[in-house]
């Protein structure tokens, strides 16, 4: 059976979650530390973090023809310029954004769980990121009101316990490449 090229790509580039993970933990022990800072450093911070995250996302499905990774790439992309051209944003049009930026990578991170699922065992790692992902989104829709501070609160550790499931699931695969290779060479 022939390996799906998302496989391949998240086999490979096992180190790209690790970054993931440890920017989403490195963001979210940040929100979580420093709750008072205006909602102006929030929107720059979140601007990097979805801009970079976009980048990473973009460039491993490029290479790898994972067009699930590439949408996703480059919605985080477009995301995160957005946010950089428009600083004045309000908290609740923040949190709609961050909710549908939440509500998209969970989607596309349980895709590629799926695809996953023959190749790997554990990948209901990647599947409850993705569940996270999407009942963050999902709160961020039901109460938009409950303020910045709260919201702060919220996304911190979102991106806390995203960043810890990522950790673990890149050195989850990190020795994926080897095996695939030993797999190959036993059935070739």
């Amino acid at each position: 059976m022939a390996t799906l090229p998302i496989v391949n790509a998240i086999a490979k580039y096992w180190w790209v979650l690790f970054i993931r993970g440890l920017l989403a933990l490195l963001f979210g022990i940040m929100a979580v530390a420093w709750p008072g800072p205006t909602l102006m450093t929030l929107v720059l911070l979140y601007g990097a973090y979805t801009l970079v995250d976009g980048i990473t996302a973009l460039w491993v499905g490029g290479t790898s023809r994972a067009w699930p990774l590439v949408l996703a790439g480059v919605i985080g992309i477009i995301i995160g310029i957005y946010t950089f051209l428009f600083l004045g944003i309000t908290s609740i049009a923040l949190l709609y954004l961050i909710a549908v930026w939440a509500l998209i990578r969970g989607i596309f991170e349980i895709v590629t769980a799926i695809q996953l699922r023959k190749e790997i065992s554990n990948e209901w790692m990647l599947i409850i990121g993705g569940i996270i992902s999407i009942i963050f989104g999902l709160v961020l829709f039901a109460s938009p009101l409950t303020g910045a501070l709260a919201m702060i609160l919220i996304i911190g550790c979102y991106a806390i316990v995203f960043g810890g499931v990522m950790i673990v699931l890149a050195f989850r695969l990190r020795g994926l490449p080897n095996r695939l290779e030993r797999s190959r060479s036993a059935r070739g």
